[in-house]
């Protein structure tokens, strides 16, 4: 990953480093408030000789003193000086716990022992850390040896401890601030390792890391109920333009083999292909271009459901014999386009689709239409969609961007080129808007008044496109509800 790649997960991680942040942030606050103050205690004592003839043995007897000093220290938290300080002040601990919370130190080139005392009471500290000195001083004179009648070394408080008026821990500050980088810290590192190991296809760019196939165009994100149909509901949307770019992109595909019947697949179920197959028809229909929108999907059809209409017969019709093509065919949405939905199930797909009846039906179909976009399987679970591909003029992959891997949509055009079927392009599906795109088209939005714009604008482009004869009616377009399947 590069410094843009880094930067753009932490920016799609964001509530991630925000979340994780917020909880260092609120664990700092309850370590602060949570733990009990401690208060310290210290007094001083002076180390020196009882007595000096002269100078000369007043010198000796200060480097003798320091020489010593870094004993002393040690010796105050010493049983010997403990035990004593625990008797009387009646301390429910023994020496080695009580020692825990005293420490004892000598300013560099000094002789003077600063004694302290740490615990949660303030007066009891004053009196321990006191207490701890008078007992080291009686316990230095008693060790140390003596010269003539009276002893060699001497120890005075010249400093008593008093009680503290403010804890010295804990540094609520400090706690929060850890907490704070700590959550902050945590947060980042996640998204980043998520960024490192989400294999999925967010962007054009991403597809174009997988794959040096032609990116067609890039489809955003559909909301509300009118996504099925969205170039016929809201023909002035954002997502009905990059259904006409789509379709440009692939009237221009190859100037000298023009495309006239594609398949729409994708590399596993539930990236929009159907949807896609829909808006795509409805944008060439757009161009008074006889167009026939086929539900060859024999596993799981959907373009009858999708589009409203009857779906008992239909392609499988077709090929068992029974019925013809302008049988089973229904104009729909506009006068240009036609739906032949699947029919029955069948239990052979397979068969049906590499079927002589099928490539004749392909035949008649190039006849009678100027354009031919059938909705197939996904590529991974079945081969449905590359015996059609072999057929027609090349296939279309759909790769949503919200679900499919870089290796499920690998893997889907390698099962296209191990046919030697050819792929025109990509699809990206459900990509995020970065931006407000309003120049052109309107981005339709999940609310009450942009659902009533567009009724209302579809209500008038519908009447406007209504034919002045004695021909049927066209079946009338209904927003589809939303039932969780997005093929």
């Amino acid at each position: 990953m590069d410094l843009r790649e880094y930067i753009a997960a932490l920016r799609k991680r964001w509530y991630l480093v925000a979340a994780l942040t917020l909880v260092g942030t609120f664990f700092g606050v309850y370590q602060a408030e949570s733990a009990e103050p401690q208060y310290r205690a210290t007094s001083k004592a002076f180390v020196s000789l009882s007595r000096g003839a002269n100078t000369q043995e007043l010198v000796q007897g200060t480097t003798y003193t320091q020489s010593l000093v870094q004993s002393y220290v040690a010796l105050a938290t010493m049983p010997v000086v403990l035990d004593p300080v625990i008797q009387e002040l009646h301390l429910p601990v023994s020496a080695r716990a009580l020692a825990g919370s005293i420490t004892a130190a000598t300013p560099l080139n000094t002789v003077i022992i600063e004694i302290s005392a740490t615990t949660s009471d303030a007066a009891l500290a004053a009196d321990i850390s006191n207490a701890v000195a008078q007992h080291l001083s009686e316990t230095i004179t008693d060790l140390s040896p003596e010269s003539g009648a009276a002893e060699t070394v001497r120890v005075d408080v010249v400093a008593p401890a008093v009680p503290p008026s403010f804890p010295v821990s804990p540094n609520k500050r400090l706690l929060v601030l850890v907490g704070f980088i700590g959550g902050l810290v945590a947060g980042v590192a996640l998204a980043v390792v998520r960024g490192l190991f989400d294999t999925r296809i967010r962007s054009g760019t991403d597809i174009g890391q997988v794959t040096d196939a032609a990116l067609l165009g890039t489809i955003p994100v559909l909301r509300g109920r009118m996504g099925r149909a969205v170039t016929a509901i809201a023909p002035r949307s954002v997502a009905s333009e990059s259904y006409r770019r789509l379709q440009t992109n692939l009237q221009f595909l190859d100037a000298s083999a023009p495309v006239q019947c594609i398949v729409m697949t994708s590399s596993v179920g539930g990236e929009g292909k159907s949807t896609t197959s829909i808006n795509l028809a409805l944008a060439i229909a757009e161009k008074d271009l006889r167009v026939l929108l086929v539900d060859a999907d024999m596993r799981r059809p959907a373009i009858a459901d999708y589009c409203n209409l009857e779906g008992s017969a239909g392609l499988t019709t077709i090929l068992i014999g029974k019925a013809e093509l302008h049988d089973v065919v229904q104009s729909w949405a506009q006068p240009t386009l036609d739906v032949l939905t699947l029919g029955e199930v069948p239990p052979n797909p397979s068969q049906l689709i590499g079927s002589r009846p099928m490539q004749m039906l392909l035949t008649r179909m190039r006849e009678d239409y100027d354009f031919i976009v059938l909705d197939a399987p996904p590529l991974l679970p079945v081969a449905d969609a590359t015996i059609l591909a072999r057929l027609c003029d090349g296939a279309v992959v759909v790769a949503n961007c919200q679900k499919v891997h870089r290796g499920q949509l690998s893997d889907a055009l390698a099962t296209l080129e191990s046919v030697e079927a050819r792929c025109l392009g990509v699809v990206a599906n459900r990509v995020r808007a970065t931006a407000d795109e309003s120049y052109y088209g309107h981005r339709v939005r999940n609310s009450l008044f942009g659902r009533f714009r567009a009724n209302l604008a579809s209500r008038r482009d519908r009447s406007a496109r209504q034919p002045k004869t004695s021909a049927p009616d066209i079946p009338t377009l209904q927003p589809v509800p939303d039932s969780g399947r997005d093929e």
